[in-house]
């Protein structure tokens, strides 16, 4: 059974983004009370206030953790335009209600002229690279050459998507048929009339990125969330995008064989494989669990929806309620959501365990 546990954030302004470690067991809230807020949770479950900090001079719309090979080390995104590392010390001289445990902040990225509404660590697998998007369209990718140094990050690869971006997500695994991209997300009504969804792909040999040919089709209602699902076993990409639907697209590589790359062709067929309504309003939310085999959606009808495929088709397996009920009597054993009567600002976090739940 799923279970719901409710927190009393303490936040004084509305949460935009609620994040999990690896592990699910440590949660960061951001506010647009300019607060971050890190909690853990104990052996019963329960979730305790670890530590608390005014992180920027604007709301703050993200906040993501990085791998814990690189200790524990979350960024932040703001109004303020700037984007934010922050790191976890252990100082014995810090009182010891807080364990010696303090949160530094090791640098801070001003290169953005407006508003930084994304925030992303690269897959591990490439090196610590963080990725930030804002409104005035530009992605900016930084990688920190030293990794025991986070105060010294430099600034990589540039890329203008000429749309007022929202969200960004990496694919999550790269090998020979995978070749990293990234996808980003606009919710610019004002934009002319085309996709709201761009994916880049990175070359190797040229080292940077360019927009894969296909865009994401029938696409053009305003994105607040993207997601890539793991590949475990795939050979394509299953992103999920929520608007003012749940959308599931399929990107799938073609072999060099096939096309001819000087040709221009692209290298990416890309396929809608489901669009679902159920919601019946705006979609801000939308995650998949760490097998990639079910999607979790949230929106402003306060639920949470579990999607599933049943070979290539896709239905809503359970439904749950803001306050924890279940009206659906259909269940996923294997699905990771986060509760919220104010399912707007949810994050559905990843989790370490396909059966593991974190509760809020």
């Amino acid at each position: 059974m799923f279970e719901a546990h409710t927190i009393n954030a303490q936040h004084k302004d509305l949460i935009h983004d609620v994040a999990y470690n690896y592990y699910g067991n440590r949660m960061a809230t951001c506010s647009s009370d300019q607060f971050v807020k890190i909690w853990d949770q104990d052996e019963h479950g329960n979730w305790n206030l670890s530590a608390a900090w005014k992180a920027h001079s604007g709301s703050v719309w993200k906040v993501t953790w990085a791998h814990p090979e690189y200790g524990q080390v979350i960024a932040t995104c703001s109004f303020d335009r700037t984007a934010s590392i922050w790191e976890e010390i252990i100082d014995t001289n810090i009182l010891k209600d807080s364990g010696g445990r303090q949160w530094v902040r090791r640098a801070n990225l001003v290169d953005s002229r407006t508003s930084v509404t994304d925030v992303k660590f690269a897959p591990k697998t490439i090196g610590l690279f963080l990725t930030t998007c804002a409104s005035d369209g530009i992605l900016r990718i930084y990688e920190a050459p030293d990794i025991m140094n986070l105060s010294s990050w430099t600034h990589q690869h540039e890329v203008s998507s000429k749309l007022s971006c929202s969200c960004l997500t990496w694919t999550s695994s790269f090998n020979r048929l995978h070749v990293p991209l990234v996808a980003i997300g606009s919710d610019d009504n004002n934009a002319s009339t085309g996709s709201k969804v761009l994916i880049y792909e990175y070359s190797e040999a040229f080292r940077k990125f360019s927009k894969i040919g296909d865009t994401v089709p029938y696409c053009f209602d305003a994105v607040h969330d993207i997601t890539f699902a793991t590949t475990h076993g795939r050979s394509y990409h299953l992103l999920a995008i929520a608007t003012k639907n749940v959308r599931i697209v399929k990107v799938k590589p073609i072999p060099d064989n096939v096309v001819n790359i000087q040709s221009g062709a692209s290298k990416f067929e890309i396929t809608t494989v489901a669009t679902f309504e159920d919601h019946y309003c705006t979609v801000w939310r939308v995650s998949w669990n760490v097998l990639g085999t079910v999607l979790a959606s949230s929106g402003d009808d306060g639920c949470v929806r579990l999607w599933k495929s049943d070979k290539e088709y896709w239905k809503c397996v359970s439904v749950l309620k803001g306050d924890g009920s279940i009206p659906d009597t259909a269940m996923a054993s294997d699905a990771a959501a986060t509760l919220s009567t104010k399912a707007r600002y949810l994050k559905l976090g990843p989790i370490s365990h396909p059966n593991q739940v974190p509760y809020h």
